[in-house]
């Protein structure tokens, strides 16, 4: 050691210059490559702090909330305890069977429809339940995404626990409180005859199916001729407890009858041709059309002139309302002879004015009649001829003992 001291003690080292002094010490570069672990631990410990940091934070929070929940639970709350149950009351609902519901329709698909009722899960609306009519889509019921509409409670579907509704069951319920309305105003409605047996026909009014006795139908056609017609009816008894509908045609015709007057026009239907002539229909009640009614011309072949289901202005000639038996005129109304065979339409078009030439016709020649009968017998005819030659009514003044026709001339041909 103290030779190396010895030789140590010879060296001289030079100044230190203030610039070197002035410069700042940089350590000299490492030339060895840094450990593979020091960046893996320094994230560890990163990641380490910040969770350490969060969960400090979220403690903290906790106590907090915990202190507000047992000092003061309704601080922050924008609602008090009467508007939660309100919001109870709108969003909660029975879910009986029977319970009538609003909802949403949002979809549809070849089955039904979802409706959106606020309830835990979307309820379904089958195709079958969608109308009172028989319909092959829900959109034929008008249901369509975005209707609201109040529906009814029918079932619950196991599997997801959501609801079906109806809306045939809400309209069955208006169908029948319509035909009690329609039966105290004593009405006459449309019925479509849709079935048949031995006892009479099924009719369908207002979406219901109503039994008519065939003693209570006008016309003696069986139920296959009557099956897909319209007939007039009227309610004789509606039981909605008992599901029980009962019509009658006779009722019904009775009333439309009554509104037929003797040279009348109405518009009717050919329903079907006969080598004597075509029966008529004229609002439910069929008349004959004779032959030798259809035109002034003769007419050797019905179906070059009508057809079924052709239609046509008649005029109503006679109606025998105990045999329900009407005869119908389309000669009187040709404009001239032969146009119901040439030009039907312009007989259409001047039904109303030929009827009116007619009648006007007819009630000259009853009135030269009665004059006529007045000149010769005036004691006779129980008629009085006014000042001004209008007739006057009938008078009743006539003998007990009867009237005696000795004295009258016999007719004398011209």
């Amino acid at each position: 050691m103290a030779s190396l001291a010895q030789q140590f003690t010879g060296l001289r080292c030079p100044p230190l210059s203030s610039s070197r002094l002035s410069k700042p010490f940089f350590p000299p570069k490492q030339t060895h490559k840094p450990s593979a672990l020091s960046p893996i631990v320094s994230a560890a410990v990163a990641i380490s702090n910040a969770q350490t940091k969060e969960r400090a934070q979220l403690k903290q929070l906790f106590e907090e909330a915990y202190e507000r929940c047992r000092t003061d639970p309704t601080e922050g709350v924008a609602f008090t305890l009467e508007d939660f149950h309100s919001a109870l009351d709108i969003y909660d609902f029975n879910s009986e069977m029977g319970t009538k519901v609003k909802g949403t329709v949002f979809s549809t698909d070849k089955n039904g429809a979802l409706v959106d009722i606020t309830a835990k899960s979307s309820a379904y609306l089958p195709v079958q339940e969608a109308c009172i009519y028989k319909i092959k889509h829900v959109e034929e019921a008008g249901i369509v995404p975005g209707l609201k509409e109040e529906f009814v409670i029918i079932g619950e579907n196991e599997v997801d626990d959501s609801l079906i509704l109806s809306l045939r069951t809400i309209q069955y319920q208006l169908a029948w409180e319509r035909c009690r309305q329609l039966q105290a105003e004593d009405v006459v409605v449309k019925g479509k005859v849709v079935s048949g047996n031995k006892g009479g026909v099924v009719a369908l009014v207002e979406g219901l199916r109503g039994f008519v006795p065939f003693s209570q139908i006008s016309s003696k056609s069986t139920a296959e001729e009557l099956l897909n017609k319209e007939l007039p009816l009227k309610f004789v008894e509606v039981d909605e407890e008992q599901s029980r509908l009962v019509f009658s045609n006779r009722k019904a015709m009775a009333d439309s009858q009554a509104q037929l007057g003797i040279g009348s026009v109405v518009i009717g239907t050919v329903q079907s041709l006969k080598p004597y002539g075509a029966f008529i229909d004229i609002g439910g009640i069929n008349g004959l059309l004779h032959v030798s009614q259809i035109s002034h011309d003769r007419v050797s072949d019905i179906a070059m002139v009508l057809q079924p289901g052709d239609t046509l202005k008649v005029m109503i000639l006679s109606h025998d309302r105990e045999r329900g038996r009407v005869s119908l005129s389309s000669k009187k109304l040709e404009p001239t002879p032969g146009d119901m065979i040439r030009n039907p339409k312009l007989v259409f078009e001047k039904a109303e004015e030929m009827a009116q030439t007619f009648r006007q016709r007819i009630a000259q020649a009853e009135a030269m009649a009665r004059a006529d009968m007045l000149r010769f017998q005036p004691e006779v005819s129980g008629l009085t001829l006014g000042s001004d030659g209008i007739l006057g009514p009938l008078t009743s003044d006539l003998p007990a003992e009867g009237l005696n026709l000795s004295g009258v001339s016999p007719a004398v041909e011209s």
